[in-house]
């Protein structure tokens, strides 16, 4: 494993992280408890020490998982996990809303410490921005945590450039974690910019199109009632089809590489910034294996032009979430 540096925080994570909410929450039925913490473990084995969750995969199930397959190795991992959401009062496992009141988010990071089974979380991320709560309460209070010693870092996720400007004026910023990759490409006009300037990491969630970019995904796939993709304008079977051209470019580049698509699809973020780290995620050690073997897979600046022209050339179709869903992010 290689590892990377997290903007101008001086945190240490692995050049490739792991996004851990599919493990219980999204894509269809939750995986195996027992199969996810040898997984985890197996992930430490190789090298992994950046795990991402959030309170609201499940809701909480992937913090208890985390909790228990990761406290026994607390000191040798970096844990993230993020507050932000209204879940359903009645009980329901779901959300009805964001909430970063200051007292919330006290709430949901004692909770958190719990679930987790630590004394500290070390890169606390607001899930969406709250538009009724200002921002620089929202990063007062986790710099109150921070002096607390509850809480290490300051992330944001799918925020937009005032907003981390402003919130980073109060408490530095440790990293941003929004949707990038070669299909998903909106940060690249004025957030990059903005990270690289104030010396912000970037944490790519969904570095792989929700797996559309391994090319195990086609118009012939079905996806579980409970799977998130069902929903979303960018898989459906006129969207799969027309968005294949893509897949066959990263295919090509795979071949002559040795590589496969999802390798090349993450060596591209790897490329292009030293402080971007990818967080795919998985619930089979083989793609485990796969996607973290990207580290050690270096494309040229060819390879780097040529994935870019045909991201640019190729119209991807179908939103990344529906329109309800879109309003969220960015702000």
């Amino acid at each position: 494993m290689k590892y990377r540096i997290l903007g101008n925080s001086g945190l240490k994570v692995s050049s490739m992280g792991l996004g851990c909410m599919g493990m219980s929450f999204s894509y269809g039925k939750p995986a195996d408890k027992k199969e996810m913490i040898d997984l985890l473990h197996k992930a430490v084995d190789l090298g992994v020490n950046f795990f991402d969750t959030a309170e609201i995969y499940g809701p909480f199930t992937n913090e208890i998982l985390l909790g228990e397959a990761l406290s026994p190795l607390r000191e040798k991992i970096v844990l993230a996990t993020k507050f932000g959401f209204k879940l359903d009062p009645s009980g329901a496992a779901r959300w009805v809303g964001v909430d970063s009141r200051p007292s919330h988010i006290r709430e949901v990071v004692e909770a958190s410490l719990k679930r987790l089974q630590t004394d500290r979380i070390d890169l606390l991320y607001q899930h969406r921005v709250d538009p009724s709560v200002p921002i620089e309460d929202v990063a007062g209070t986790v710099q109150q945590l921070i002096q607390e010693g509850k809480v290490l870092h300051f992330g944001l996720s799918e925020a937009g450039p005032n907003t981390i400007r402003r919130a980073h004026a109060i408490q530095p910023v440790t990293a941003l974690q929004s949707e990038y990759s070669l299909w998903t490409r909106g940060i690249e006009t004025e957030i990059l910019p903005v990270l690289e300037e104030l010396g912000i990491g970037l944490v790519p969630y969904s570095p792989l199109g929700r797996g559309f970019l391994t090319g195990k995904i086609d118009a012939s796939t079905t996806f579980e009632e409970n799977d998130f993709r069902a929903m979303l304008p960018r898989f459906t079977q006129e969207a799969r089809l027309a968005n294949q051209a893509l897949v066959d470019e990263l295919s090509l580049i795979g071949h002559a590489r040795n590589a496969t698509a999802a390798q090349v699809a993450l060596a591209w973020l790897l490329a292009k910034k030293p402080w971007i780290v990818p967080i795919p995620g998985t619930t089979k050690y083989h793609r485990l294996v796969e996607n973290m073997g990207t580290v050690n897979i270096t494309l040229s600046a060819m390879d780097v032009e040529i994935l870019d022209t045909a991201a640019k050339n190729i119209n991807i179709v179908g939103s990344r979430y529906p329109d309800s869903l879109e309003e969220m992010t960015g702000k």
